[in-house]
């Protein structure tokens, strides 16, 4: 709390005044916390005065967020950062919010003030741009001098240069403008365990997943080699007894964070205890493989390309189909999708169509950011296994047997006749987006959970080396 009341004198926070007629006070509260670091272990002790509601100011309080790195784009940092063999570092601005300067009557902005985000952030970009650096033009990355690289995620920042005086530039530069804490190699960013070594780095949530198994009390559960069995077909199930909606809800917000280094969980689960009983299987598997991560290798290309599939009328409820999408830069997993289509295909050429024009917006999205740490792509591989799809997008023949597809998917044929993507067809076994499009099992069989183990880790290993 004496941290906090200084911060509040450094930076010049507060006037104390006797409260202005016709003029509404803030209210305040105490929050206390730790920040803790990849072990669990507490790093630092916070308290900060938060205020309650907004600051007065009629149509300047419109603006209130603040951009944040992309979970796609802090990947594509890691995946360049361990093919350039630059070493990453973190620093975490003190009290950040504080920093702020805003428009209405107060000298700084306030932690719970929902103008604070962005005003702190308005700070830093300025500071930014004034350093030499320039903003990203896709996603709110900065870049500046001989390779510096900055990411902001609200007062976390993570950086790398391609020498070490570079580097060294930019932490003095912070240092003197901002008081700062947690300077030093990157380890552990926004629950995300890394581990740079000299062959790569290494990316993963072991210490998340363990706690997710011990919240929901599935830490002595029998482990399972799959996430989900192919026989399992989940429907409304409305005669089914219903379960917990808190705890189911709780369940799924839990695996959906885990999905940001766990590809392998992507495609899986009205609660009922059917539909309980098939998350319990994810948490079964987590148990059985909790180390699981992405790995982003020393040396590796930077070539672009994405996979596409589609499990037509998947969906047993709507008869919805779900398309399944990964992108790679060179031998890196950076960016995956599963998910449902807006409407129902009347066909598995029309269902592989939308999943590709789907797959082909991503790399485009990915291409321009990739622009921004000074790569060029020319023709850019999109591998399918419907060679009808790929008729549809080359063939104009096919173009008035194609209206009812929602116009918004015929830029995938617009990008292809422009020469910036290029479709090959790729055979079932060799489509790496087929996973997140159907459960599969690992047809492993009279061999201990051991092997399996290692085989299911070695699965792993080839997706991300496959197709080099």
């Amino acid at each position: 709390m004496h941290e906090e009341l200084e911060n509040f004198e450094r930076n010049h926070v507060r006037d104390l005044v006797e409260p202005p007629p016709n003029r509404r006070p803030i209210g305040t509260k105490r929050v206390f916390g730790n920040k803790r670091g990849e072990d669990g272990m507490v790093v630092r002790n916070k308290a900060r005065l938060v205020a309650r509601g907004f600051v007065e100011g009629g149509d300047r309080y419109e603006e209130t967020f603040a951009p944040v790195a992309r979970s796609e784009a802090i990947r594509i940092l890691f995946a360049f950062a361990a093919s350039k063999g630059l070493k990453l570092q973190q620093m975490d601005v003190k009290s950040a919010f504080l920093n702020g300067f805003i428009e209405e009557e107060l000298r700084k902005a306030l932690y719970g003030l929902k103008q604070a985000p962005r005003a702190w952030y308005a700070r830093l970009k300025s500071f930014l741009l004034k350093s030499g650096f320039v903003m990203g033009s896709v996603d709110k990355t900065f870049r500046g001098g001989d390779t510096l690289i900055v990411q902001i995620y609200v007062d976390e920042i993570i950086f790398g240069g391609s020498s070490h005086a570079l580097v060294s530039s930019f932490t003095e530069q912070m240092s003197r403008k901002f008081e700062m804490s947690l300077m030093g190699e990157l380890q552990f960013f926004l629950g995300l365990q890394i581990k740079q070594g000299l062959e790569g780095t290494f990316v993963h949530q072991a210490k998340y997943t363990r706690d997710i198994l011990k919240k929901f009390n599935m830490g002595d559960s029998k482990p399972m080699t799959t996430p989900m069995s192919t026989n399992t077909a989940l429907d409304a199930d409305e005669d089914g007894e219903a379960v917990d909606q808190k705890e189911f809800r709780g369940m799924i917000g839990s695996l959906l964070y885990l999905t940001a280094t766990r590809p392998d969980i992507q495609f899986a689960a009205s609660p009922r205890t059917s539909h309980r009983q098939a998350v319990k299987c994810i948490f079964k598997y987590l148990k059985f493989t909790p180390e699981l991560g992405l790995w982003y290798s020393m040396g590796s290309s930077l070539s672009l390309r994405g996979f596409s599939d589609a499990d037509h009328a998947g969906c047993r409820i709507d008869r919805k189909s779900t398309s399944g999408t990964c992108q790679f830069l060179g031998t890196s997993l950076v960016s995956w999708s599963s998910r449902k289509q807006a409407s129902v295909a009347l066909s598995t050429t029309e269902a592989e169509y939308v999943a590709a024009a789907s797959c082909c917006s991503q790399l485009l999205w990915m291409k321009a950011t990739l622009s921004d740490f000074g790569l060029k792509y020319g023709r850019i591989p999109l591998l399918v296994d419907s060679t009808s799809a790929i008729s549809v997008a080359k063939n104009p023949v096919l173009h008035s047997s194609t209206k009812h597809i929602d116009v918004r998917f015929h830029f995938l044929r617009d990008h292809y006749e422009k020469g910036d993507r290029e479709l090959i067809h790729v055979v079932s076994a060799n489509q790496l987006a087929d996973i997140f499009t159907k459960p599969l099992e690992l047809q492993v069989e009279g061999v201990d959970n051991a092997l399996i183990k290692g085989e299911i880790e070695s699965q792993w290993t080839g997706l991300i080396a496959l197709l080099v």
